[in-house]
Order: C-alpha cells, then structure tokens, then sequence
C-alpha cells in the first residue's frame, strides 16, 4: 500500500519545484509530497488516486494543459475534493487572478518570493500551518 499523501505540489517549473521540496524538507515535512507537473496530472491524481486526499494542495497558477484556476475550479466543486485546502503559490501579483482563486474557493493565496531564503521559509510556513496546526473536520 502506497504511503498516504500529505501534500500534492503542483508546480512545472523544476526550480521552483526543488526549492520547494528542499523548503519542506527543511522542516521534515517533505516525506508525503506527491508533484504533478502540469494541471491535467493534477487532476488525474484525484480521478485515479485511489481514494487518496493530501492534508494540502500547494498550486501553482500558471500551468501547462490545464491551468491552476481550472485545477482549483474542479477540486472545490467536487464533492470529494472541496473541503482539502487549496493554497495558491505562484509568481502572479495579478489582481484579477488573486480575485479568482478566491471565488473560486483558495484557502490562501501567496506570491512566491524571489529570494530563495524568504522562499523557503514562506513554503515552510505554509507546510507547518497545514499540516501541524490547522484541524480540519474527519
């Protein structure tokens, strides 16, 4: 049996990706990460994920074939998905962006930072809210 997912990162730029893992890691909370690359990976990780549903979704906007507010669109509208929180983690300062994800049901909205140490420490923040100190419902 496959080890429960506590995080879905669903980042396509590799950097990003690395800097976010190593972040995690950091902190001991990386040992559950699954990424998808790219949007459509994304929600086929729920359609055939076996039953599986991470803690967190850590998503990227500006996606390959499926874009991050259509992800975050179908998992908040899915009676299965709509309750695992949604963090929006992206390089878009885009007001009409932060307004959509929020309509559309993010949980929290952070624009990744340049500098790899505020970086790192951003996704770790967002790590240990999610994963240690928020209580969702069973």
């Amino acid at each position: 049996m496959e080890s429960p997912v506590d995080i879905l990162l669903v980042e396509d730029n590799p950097t990003d990706a690395e800097l976010t893992l190593r972040a995690l890691k950091q902190r001991n909370l990386a040992n559950q990460v699954f990424l998808c690359r790219d949007g459509a990976e994304a929600l086929q990780f729920f359609s055939d994920g076996e039953g599986q549903v991470p803690k967190v979704v850590l998503l990227d906007l500006k996606l390959p074939k499926v874009d991050g507010l259509e992800v975050l669109r179908h998992l908040k509208s899915d009676a299965r998905t709509k309750s695992i929180p949604v963090v929006v983690l992206t390089s878009s300062r885009e007001e009409p962006d932060i307004e959509r994800a929020y309509e559309l049901g993010a949980n929290s909205y952070i624009v990744k930072p340049v500098d790899f140490e505020a970086f790192a420490r951003a996704v770790s923040d967002v790590g240990l809210y999610w994963l240690l100190l928020n209580h969702p419902p069973q």
